[in-house]
């Protein structure tokens, strides 16, 4: 397992993308700091840029360097703390300097903290968050288990081992500024 880490890691430093276990689906992910790496994962999922992408991390600190932070209020960052570590994604403000192959069209950015184990560890061993977006082919039904996604992306698709956990939906998006549901998990 610890060499099947090291190698996963290995491979968002080449810019590649790669798939891994979360609490409910496996998801792709890949180097949200490389152009070449996301144009990659949006091309592999026939994905608009417009739309926007996820950030998945093992915590809070791991997504400042993307988030406007100054922008949430104590309270509203209390209300989003109360669900983390946990499967509820929040869109909050994006800095001026987060890339648009991030954002989409929008000034803000989707973020999650995991606490999935495996999600934990890859993003400590990798020293940042990962973008995060179900493992299928458009059309398809998100991969549960890691010969689903060989099965949908090849044998050779970079997989960290692993389970996913016991979730039946992908997880939830709320505003973090008004708390508006955009996804019920």
């Amino acid at each position: 397992m610890i060499n099947n880490l090291r190698f996963i890691v290995d491979q968002l430093h080449a810019q590649q993308v790669i798939a891994y276990p979360t609490e409910a689906v496996y998801g792709l992910g890949c180097n949200p700091d490389s152009q070449q790496a996301v144009e990659s994962l949006l091309q592999l999922k026939q994905r608009s840029w417009e739309k926007g992408l996820i950030l998945i991390a093992a915590s809070y600190e791991q997504l400042l360097p993307y988030i406007d932070d100054e922008r949430l209020t104590a309270v509203q960052k209390q209300h989003m703390f109360s669900f983390w570590p946990g499967p509820v994604t929040w869109v909050i403000p994006a800095r001026s300097s987060t890339p648009k192959w991030l954002t989409g069209r929008f000034n803000s950015i989707a973020v999650r903290v995991s606490d999935h184990s495996q999600v934990k560890e890859l993003c400590m061993a990798f020293g940042k968050p990962l973008v995060s977006t179900s493992a299928n082919l458009n059309g398809r039904e998100p991969c549960r288990s890691e010969a689903c996604v060989h099965q949908q992306f090849g044998q050779a698709f970079p997989v960290l081992s692993g389970r996913v956990g016991g979730r039946e939906n992908p997880s939830e998006i709320r505003d973090a500024l008004t708390g508006k549901l955009f996804r019920q998990g």
